[in-house]
């Protein structure tokens, strides 16, 4: 059961209004305009609600990063059914000959993000008719928070689309794509500012009601990743000349000495599927940020459950603990394999359908078997193969999975404060190394390539790994991901090939969907390769 209330479901910022009517009030009050809505810090709390389910629906539909982002590395292949349509092969392989009528494979996540865009530039745009009584602190929260998901939501669609429209204020008007330089500014004065001026409760103090709410810790450690992607991918020195190594690596210090966080003692316990009685929970000391998903989503609108990770689930099949789902994003049997045995990430992180001796029987309706699957993130299922989310009240396994997305762990922050050469890195590198082998730890020298591959095998399926390559260089990237080896197609051995050209021509980013150009009037712009 969830503790927080506040990302529970709106359909605009201002149909969130329940009042009564006054019998001397003149106004109808169930016609809130944006003219008499933000009047109150009462109004700004609910239009904040409205903020968060922005972000919590992002990936509601099309495709969600997540997803995208293990397809495309090196981890996961597209797979889904034997009979379903190539989309994800297309995304998979960087190549639109394999679905051509997939012109639009993220034009839902496109138009979702803006309109998590939309609500908090909404906001922002009215902070100032807000009578505060005084209160500036409440005033630069709520602005903080706020500027936190927009950059949030900037991040992710630079890195999967390029240039993208920049959009700081409410408006329908046909924007064109700015350059990413411009998008990063952005990024880096909103989660400045958040860093600033949201207050510096520890993870230990922190009222646990407010899990899930933007703190300090994540603005500082959204700003670590920032950094290391942007400088890596265009390589340049620094964040547009907003953030440079040096305050990038104090960010991250200051969550590492005063955020409260530490690893959770054994790695599996971070994961529901991998740990079954022994899952520490949502909201634990290594979560630095989530986003927030529980399980009373329905088919008329409420959309607060995590709809994107049935995808992961085995195909058409629960075989407990597991619960079924469309078999999406097997996982490379190359990964499986750059585990050592001893690593306890292997069996925490993956499903192997063979060493679990599971009874996998639809191999025919399964497209690129590797007899390997997410283990992480997927569904689950009792013994008498019942959804777990169903049998929590969920109305049904595919929108009701309440599994969190932990966008950010601590173990995280400690190896980009070692990557980015902390006095500490390699005490950062040995703790992160020790969680996993246990008594079998060795350690190795903090070095960059060490802690890339250290990030491969810490961080897998979580979203992270493709971006983690680029980041190296589009080449570096292409290399990595290009492949030719054998999958199972509907049982049948097929070579799968990936080419380092695909990724190469495209730089890596995903499609601009052909509905919001044509929509755009041709103002917006395909990128090279689709």
């Amino acid at each position: 059961m969830k503790n927080i209330k506040y990302y529970i479901l709106v359909t605009a910022l201002i149909s969130m209004i329940a009042c009564k009517k006054d019998f001397l009030d003149t106004e109808d009050v169930t016609t809130a305009t944006e003219q008499n809505f933000y009047k109150t810090p009462n109004d700004a709390w609910k239009a904040l609600v409205g903020v968060y389910d922005g972000l919590q629906r992002v990936w509601s539909g099309g495709i969600a990063f997540p997803v995208a982002s293990t397809i495309m590395s090196d981890e996961a292949f597209g797979a889904t059914g034997n009979a379903d349509g190539f989309g994800f092969q297309m995304m998979d392989e960087f190549d639109k000959l394999r679905s051509p009528s997939d012109q639009d494979l993220f034009g839902d996540s496109w138009s979702l993000y803006y309109k998590a865009i939309y609500r908090a530039n909404m906001l922002l745009s009215h902070l100032d008719g807000v009578d505060w009584k005084g209160n500036t602190d409440l005033r630069n929260t709520y602005e903080a928070e706020t500027r936190f998901i927009r950059a949030y939501c900037y991040f992710d669609m630079v890195r999967l689309w390029g240039n993208i429209p920049l959009i700081t204020k409410p408006t329908t008007d046909n924007v064109p794509q700015a350059n990413a330089d411009s998008v990063y500014k952005l990024i880096a004065e909103d989660l400045k500012f958040a860093a600033a001026n949201l207050p510096a409760t520890s993870y230990g103090s922190q009222d646990p009601s407010t899990h899930g709410r933007v703190t300090k810790w994540a603005a500082e450690s959204l700003i670590g990743r920032v950094f290391l992607y942007y400088t890596g991918y265009y390589s340049q020195p620094d964040v547009v000349g907003e953030i440079s190594k040096a305050q990038a690596l104090a960010f991250l210090e200051d969550v590492i000495n005063n955020g409260g966080f530490g690893l959770v003692d054994k790695f599996a316990n971070l994961w529901p599927a991998a740990s079954f009685n022994n899952y520490v929970g949502e909201d634990n000391k290594e979560t630095v940020f989530a986003i927030k998903y529980t399980y009373t989503s329905n088919w008329n609108g409420n959309v607060d459950g995590n709809t994107w990770m049935v995808l992961y689930g085995i195909r058409i099949q629960s075989i407990y603990p597991y619960g079924m789902g469309w078999g999406g994003a097997t996982i490379d049997p190359k990964l499986w394999n750059a585990f050592a045995p001893n690593d306890s990430r292997r069996t925490a992180s993956i499903i192997s359908i063979n060493d679990e001796k599971l009874d996998f029987q639809n191999i025919k309706d399964q497209r690129e078997y590797t007899g390997y699957t997410i283990k992480k993130y997927t569904p689950m299922a009792d013994e008498a193969g019942r959804s777990l989310a169903e049998k929590m009240g969920g109305v049904s396994f595919m929108i009701s999975q309440y599994q969190d997305y932990v966008s950010i762990r601590y173990a995280d922050v400690l190896l980009m404060a070692a990557e980015l050469g902390s006095a500490g890195a390699q005490n950062y590198f040995d703790d992160v190394r020790k969680r996993a082998y246990g008594v079998d730890f060795m350690q190795v020298p903090v070095n960059q390539e060490n802690i890339m591959n250290e990030r491969r095998l810490e961080f897998v399926a979580e979203g992270i790994r493709y971006w983690d390559l680029l980041r190296q260089g589009v080449s570096v990237a292409a290399s990595t991901i290009a492949e030719s080896t054998t999958v199972q197609n509907g049982g049948v051995n097929t070579t799968k090939t990936i080419l380092a050209s695909k990724i190469q021509e495209t730089k890596g980013l995903v499609q601009v969907p052909n509905s919001q150009i044509t929509l755009s009037n041709n103002v917006l712009k395909q990128n090279a390769g689709w």
